[in-house]
């Protein structure tokens, strides 16, 4: 149903090619936090001080590495994730956006975001973000019921979320993201919208609300197992059952009506915001930006390669250590973009490097795009590849819209109401032979 034969693609390769994109994203990752919860599969943990001060030593060098090639880039935006990275020390955070300021070209008034979990903050902490340049906080909450935060494994209660959230508001920060979780074991519709309520009386500029995934690896997977069958025998869930596909589904429905009735516009499948307080890094990902990840497992798409820096804590750290040798300052001193600095990595920092073919790059476009609500522009298509859209996926994009799941409206594709409630099933169509 997809058509890229071999006559245009060097046409289209050579286009694709020509193409310079300035903006680049930094992603900051803190792997610390002080207990890992029991449905997290993030690259993360907890550490004593001792392995947290050599991991940010070498996080510095990773970033130091950087400086002198990366003169056709400037930044809008860092997200520091994790992790907690609230965690840890303030002043490790203040250090390394510093450090960032003095390797990149970083854009006037720059959206920098920093994850927070309810408990791991105070007044000093929050006052060392704000003096660092943070502008915008993103609280880890997750749920307004105790006991569901329990069942999750968090450590935190809400009255500690609410004290913290006041704390940030009283001392300017004006930006303010809550995450929320939905489908939680013995979580009601009832219990979910109590939730959204408490959350919207607070009147954050953004909320993230994310139906729980069950993933392999984590205490609960092994509680649940496959298709969300929990074991009888675990005594901490024996009588907490998730809600089914159906409760799931009213959860997100009224999600989508609640939040937009308190005059939050979903820009994403998952993410609502107040006019102009959508998430600039994120829109990032979703719109194709390119991004630079910078730390433990960190993740990068620069110039149509993806990869991620090595996962291995002690590996992690060692290898940091050898940008400052003699040789890796005079190699990196005569490097002239980030791109070359990625593709020489003779110190062996970076893995899985895969330079994108021009059917992966149409793939996320329409993958990515269609996330959002705006949907996609199919003049921006033709400008990234020098083809139209319809030539590519012609036929899909009339069966969808011909089954009321796809939307075109003038330049204008988006995912219908039906088609962002099954957009798994929807984008897979957009998948090329």
């Amino acid at each position: 149903m997809n058509n890229l034969n071999g006559n245009n693609f060097n046409e289209i390769k050579d286009h694709i090619d020509q193409r310079k994109r300035r903006d680049l994203g930094l992603y900051i990752h803190v792997p610390f936090c002080k207990k890992k919860c029991d449905y997290c599969d993030f690259l993360s943990g907890p550490a004593n001080k001792e392995i947290q001060k050599r991991y940010f030593e070498g996080l510095m060098k990773e970033i130091v590495s950087y400086k002198g090639g990366n003169n056709d880039y400037q930044v809008p935006t860092i997200f520091i994730g994790g992790g907690t990275p609230s965690a840890v020390d303030a002043n490790y955070i203040k250090e390394i956006l510093e450090t960032v300021r003095n390797v990149f070209s970083i854009k006037n008034e720059p959206e920098v975001s920093i994850e927070v979990n309810p408990g791991t903050v105070n007044e000093e902490k929050l006052n060392i973000y704000k003096s660092a340049g943070i502008n915008r906080i993103s609280f880890g909450l997750q749920s307004t019921n105790n006991r569901e935060l329990k069942l999750l494994g968090r450590i935190h209660t809400y009255e500690e979320f609410v004290d913290n959230y006041h704390l940030a508001r009283n001392l300017g920060f004006h930006n303010i993201n809550i995450d929320l979780m939905s489908a939680l074991p013995g979580q009601t519709l009832a219990s979910w919208e109590l939730s959204l309520h408490k959350v919207l009386a607070l009147n954050p500029e953004h909320i993230s609300a994310y139906s729980l995934i069950i993933e392999e690896g984590t205490p609960f997977y092994k509680r649940y197992g496959n298709n969300h069958e929990y074991k009888k025998s675990d005594k901490i869930i024996n009588e907490e059952e998730l809600p089914d596909e159906e409760e799931d589904r009213k959860m997100y429905m009224r999600t989508k009506q609640i939040l937009q009735e308190h005059g939050y516009q979903r820009y994403e499948i998952s993410n609502y915001a107040k006019e102009g307080y959508e998430c600039i890094h994120n829109n990032s990902y979703w719109t194709g930006t390119e991004y630079l990840g910078l730390g433990l497992g960190a993740s990068s798409l620069v110039q149509n390669v993806r990869f991620h820096n090595i996962t291995e804590l002690n590996q992690y750290i060692k290898t940091c250590n050898k940008f400052y040798t003699n040789e890796e300052n005079a190699r990196f001193k005569h490097d002239r973009n980030v791109f070359t600095s990625i593709l020489k990595d003779s110190v062996g920092i970076r893995e899985n490097l895969q330079v994108l073919s021009i059917k992966d790059r149409m793939e996320e476009f329409m993958f990515l795009g269609l996330r959002r609500d705006k949907g996609i522009s199919k003049n921006y298509f033709f400008e990234c590849f020098n083809v139209s859209i319809h030539t590519i996926f012609g036929e899909v994009i009339d069966h969808l819209i011909k089954n009321t799941l796809l939307i075109s409206e003038g330049d204008k594709l988006k995912l219908s109401e039906y088609g962002v409630d099954i957009s798994n099933q929807v984008l897979s169509q957009f998948l090329l032979d």
